[in-house]
């Protein structure tokens, strides 16, 4: 029964994906700012739907991080409509040509950019990538099916309602936009298996949900990866600079994909880096997971943070919390073999005043996105300028990093002849 209801809504959105093929930029802008005050202005009712949501959360121990994702108050209400107008002030990348040429015999050729079609979204606890998701969709050309997990049920109800409302006004159909939350775990099985109804499924959250998909889905996936992020305090780091950094990246939003999990400390300056880093840490909470050189820098200078030996399994976790993993390192070499072994392809950050080491950093770091004397932080979709994202890609196919338009859609090649055969 689930198979056929998933399917049936994913049909119902692939019938419906055309009508935007016939939009003008200036409509789908004028759906976009539209769906941003209709957020606004039923605020209070999404709210409402949302405290459900995190009452059942707390009931469940939900961990802080996951839970924080899952929050919303008035002020991320009008941050995630912000999203939509963003995306609306961005050029429309559809009809876009990226390459063309006319052949000797006259054959005129031009590769355009056109929309992948119906996009299938399985995400977790994060009801803003619900509207992220829809937005970039719509204004790209795209119809999406968008499954957000039992945690966020009457979140992501209250919200598709709200933009499905927007459409029906514009009259578009609202099958553009499309919710299987109710379906639980056998709509993910069912999405998974709708090949020839979903052009591309796009995973975002845990390690064991993005596998899941991976491994098992008959629909084309973009992968997006977990973020075991990494940031080197190189030996010639301005330490100030790398105090403001690591915190930022550590503590500012300590749930998510870009927040900073292995901090990598060369050997030349970790007497004087650790202390300094670890006390406004320690401060926000965060224990450590050190190795034994780090232990005993940290133990001599009487360090008031909570300290515990990492395990291997340190050096591969995504805490999504107020945890860290520590390490010494020797030195750049050092530093590059450990990002090797255990980056997860996400996000990696150097800290340096030395350019041919910033050089070596930025080339030789295998990642979606690599980073110098920044926080990990900016990882994002939204701050890259793309108005939002629809997730962050760590494989290496034709979308890689922070997702925007661009990468929701594909090229069509247009060939135009003059009653030409092949000889």
């Amino acid at each position: 029964m689930t198979v056929h209801a998933v399917h049936d809504a994913a049909r119902a959105a692939r019938e419906a994906q055309p009508s935007l093929a016939r939009l003008h930029r200036d409509t789908k802008d004028a759906v976009l700012l539209a769906m941003a005050d209709a957020l606004v202005a039923r605020a209070e009712e999404i709210v409402s739907a949302n405290a459900r949501d995190l009452e059942a959360a707390d009931a469940a121990g939900m961990a802080a991080g996951l839970r924080d994702r899952l929050a919303l108050d008035p002020q991320r209400v009008d941050a995630i409509a912000q999203q939509l107008r963003d995306a609306a002030a961005l050029p429309d990348p559809v009809g876009e040509v990226m390459r063309g040429s006319v052949l000797r015999n006259g054959l005129e050729l031009r590769q355009v950019r056109v929309p992948i079609g119906v996009i299938g979204m399985v995400y977790e606890a994060r009801p803003n990538v619900t509207v992220d998701a829809a937005g970039l969709a719509l204004k790209s050309g795209n119809a999406v099916v968008l499954r957000g997990g039992s945690a966020a049920l009457h979140s992501n109800t209250a919200l598709i309602a709200v933009l499905r409302s927007v459409l029906a006004e514009h009259d578009l159909p609202e099958d553009l936009i499309v919710g299987i939350d109710e379906h639980g775990r056998d709509g993910v099985d069912a999405l998974m298996r709708a090949r020839g109804l979903i052009d591309v499924l796009i995973p975002r959250g845990g390690a064991g949900l993005i596998r899941r998909v991976v491994e098992n889905s008959l629909v084309p996936v973009i992968e997006t990866g977990t973020g075991k992020t990494h940031i080197l305090v190189d030996a010639s780091a301005d330490l100030d600079q790398a105090e403001a950094i690591v915190v930022n990246a550590k503590t500012q939003r300590v749930g998510v994909c870009n927040a900073l999990e292995t901090l990598l400390v060369h050997r030349d300056v970790a007497s004087e880096a650790l202390p300094r880093l670890a006390a406004p840490l320690a401060e926000a909470g965060v224990r450590f997971h050190v190795d034994e050189e780090s232990a005993g820098i940290l133990t001599a200078a009487g360090t008031s943070a909570e300290i515990v030996p990492a395990t291997e399994e340190d050096w591969d976790t995504e805490y999504l919390g107020l945890e860290l993993a520590v390490k010494v390192v020797s030195d750049l070499d050092d530093a590059l073999a450990h990002v090797r072994a255990h980056s997860t392809g996400h996000t990696e950050s150097i800290l340096t005043r030395d350019l041919l080491s910033q050089q070596r950093f930025l080339a030789e770091v295998d990642s979606a996105v690599v980073m110098a004397n920044a926080s990990t932080r900016f990882s994002d979709g939204s701050e890259f300028g793309f108005g939002a994202e629809i997730g962050i890609s760590t494989q290496k196919l034709h979308a890689r990093g922070p997702m925007g338009l661009v990468e929701m859609t594909t090229g069509k090649w247009l060939v135009v002849g003059q009653g030409h055969v092949r000889p």
